[in-house]
């Protein structure tokens, strides 16, 4: 039979913090957590038992997002369609037509939404009235659509201050600023 040793109360909660804290640092974490449990929480893992945690070891809530989650379906979809009308760029302007070689600016956006799983309304004013309104440039998001002249053109919003856009006969889709134009609304599909 082998000798038992005795451990001082509290060793094996300290073991266990110590061990947790260097498992945090091997995978990624920050040897300030090693500082030790100022602010712990108790935690039960089964079949070790109870122990406390620091605070700054237990995984966090993400912050609440009133526009959805970065990866939210609507989101991943958006910025597909933003690659795919991306994709176009160069592509002749041709009034009515809607891919995959000539577009024009509802086509486009229409275009770009369909090849990534959603269908919108085909043209720049039925583009106007579905989806939900954004209040503003600063509130657009990748893939919400931005309607100039009253509802008369579309583009697609690309982010940083860029759209992308088939703006008229001559001129190929392209890439543009935004403050060179004047929003009239902003939609979300």
């Amino acid at each position: 039979m082998a000798k038992h040793r005795l451990e001082k109360p509290g060793t094996g909660r300290k073991a266990a913090t110590t061990a947790v804290v260097a498992g945090s640092i091997a995978i990624g974490g920050s040897l300030a957590l090693a500082a030790g449990p100022a602010d712990a929480a108790p935690v039960k893992i089964p079949g070790i038992g109870n122990f406390d945690v620091p605070d700054n070891l237990l995984p966090k809530a993400p912050k609440f997002d009133p526009q959805g989650p970065i990866g939210s379906p609507q989101q991943v979809r958006a910025k597909k369609a933003v690659h795919f009308a991306e994709s176009k760029i160069g592509s002749p302007y041709v009034y009515g037509a809607s891919g995959p070689s000539a577009f024009d600016c509802s086509g486009l956006t229409s275009w770009a939404f369909r090849q990534a799983g959603k269908t919108i309304p085909r043209d720049s004013y039925g583009q106007m009235g579905g989806g939900k309104s954004i209040s503003s440039i600063s509130a657009a998001r990748p893939g919400d659509i931005l309607v100039f002249n009253g509802g008369g053109h579309v583009g697609l919003y690309a982010g940083n201050g860029m759209f992308v856009h088939a703006s008229t006969e001559g001129v190929p889709v392209k890439r543009d600023k935004v403050k060179n134009w004047s929003v009239t609304s902003i939609r979300r599909y």
